[in-house]
């Protein structure tokens, strides 16, 4: 009899248990069981519309994620400038949206790192201009996304070498959207575009060659980021155990292979 009681206690305060864990994981988003990423939907590879479904390395790793979480996962686009206003504001739980781990955000929003990767520069094939480095676009109009880190980092470029070293400074033109500006390049108002490396390999694919790869290496060398509502620590601690989940069952190593990015530990 002692024995059936025992059994009977510890089955009890397991389910108790997974119960409460629920309970306290759903206080963590918005709505319980749902979890909604905010993103901007016209970024591949990271995240773009195939029809009306959302494809990419930003919803596969969320896919991955939600599973260990148990949440059933959504996607809310929204212009890139925005995602960390409106993640403060609630429109979503969290964002996954190709977006570096920067100070200035971190004033704002907490980060779990997912995945590291670097900037490409990209010109017209046939360019008369092919910058290899970042260096080399000093006095070159060079088109960026809105809200990217790299408007202040070709601001300090500009200050520290390329005026000093009597060079004309690096001139940015920021647009809506990352297509918006290969636009704008093939169509010679811009001179170059910068861009992460993987979404600068596909933009070179759709357009069959129209544009190219000029540096030989990264630049600006980043780490990825989900971001959570400051504060959400709770949340956050969900997303860091479902990182090492699937880092340790290898689907982690394997969607980063597929889309050639580098790990973080």
């Amino acid at each position: 009899m002692k024995k059936i009681t025992s059994k009977l206690m510890s089955t009890v305060c397991l389910l108790t248990a997974g119960v409460l864990s629920q309970t306290a994981f759903a206080a963590t988003t918005l709505t319980e069981g749902e979890l909604v990423i905010g993103m901007e939907i016209t970024y591949p590879p990271f995240e773009s519309y195939d029809g009306d479904k959302v494809v990419g390395f930003d919803p596969e790793l969320t896919a991955l994620l939600s599973k260990k979480m148990n949440v059933t996962p959504s996607f809310s686009d929204n212009k890139f400038t925005g995602l960390i206003l409106g993640l403060s504001a609630n429109k979503f739980d969290a964002v996954i949206s190709g977006m570096y781990v920067k100070e200035e955000r971190l004033k704002k929003a907490d980060a779990v790192p997912y995945a590291r990767t670097g900037a490409a520069i990209m010109v017209p094939k046939g360019s008369a201009i092919q910058p290899r480095t970042d260096k080399d676009l000093c006095g070159v109009k060079v088109g960026l996304q809105q809200g990217t880190s790299w408007v202040k980092a070709f601001k300090e470029l500009s200050d520290t070498y390329c005026v000093p070293n009597g060079m004309k400074p690096v001139f940015v033109q920021e647009f809506p959207s990352a297509p918006e500006a290969t636009q704008a390049m093939l169509s010679r108002n811009i001179d170059a575009q910068v861009e992460i490396a993987g979404a600068a390999n596909m933009f070179v694919k759709r357009t069959k060659g129209r544009i190219q790869i000029s540096s030989d290496d990264l630049i600006y060398p980043s780490t990825l980021g989900i971001y959570v509502k400051k504060g959400n620590h709770k949340l956050k601690a969900a997303f860091e155990k479902a990182m090492a989940e699937i880092k340790a069952d290898g689907s982690y190593a394997k969607l980063l292979e597929k889309y050639e990015l580098s790990p973080v530990k």
